[in-house]
């Protein structure tokens, strides 16, 4: 079998991106309350999607597209974390308290 290395650097980066985004939209199901589940929107938001531009960076015929393709990915870069961290910080502000010690436990327990 004679891949060229673009195609194997491709879809090595297409699936990890796509695990990420898996894994990362289970534990927004799966996690009890709202500051926990921003952690792994927020994992989703960057190394998923970067890992899925990278991917598509590797497949992309010209160099227009791969410009544009990292533009994409310096923006999100700058405005995941920031959209996060805005999120967290504008429901604390809002009242919304985290989950500490025996609410996480009580829960566990009623589940």
């Amino acid at each position: 079998m004679d891949w060229p290395i673009a195609a194997v650097l491709t879809w090595f980066f297409i699936v990890a991106g796509s695990l990420f985004l898996l894994v990362g939209g289970i534990g927004i199901l799966r996690l009890p309350d709202f500051y926990s589940r921003i952690h792994p929107a927020g994992i989703t938001d960057t190394m998923g999607a970067w890992l899925l531009l990278v991917g598509l960076m590797f497949a992309s015929d010209t160099w227009l597209v791969t410009v544009k393709l990292m533009m994409l990915l310096l923006f999100l870069a700058v405005t995941s974390p920031l959209s996060g961290h805005a999120l967290a910080k504008a429901a604390y502000m809002r009242g919304l308290k985290p989950m500490l010690g025996r609410d996480l436990v009580q829960e566990a327990e009623d589940d």
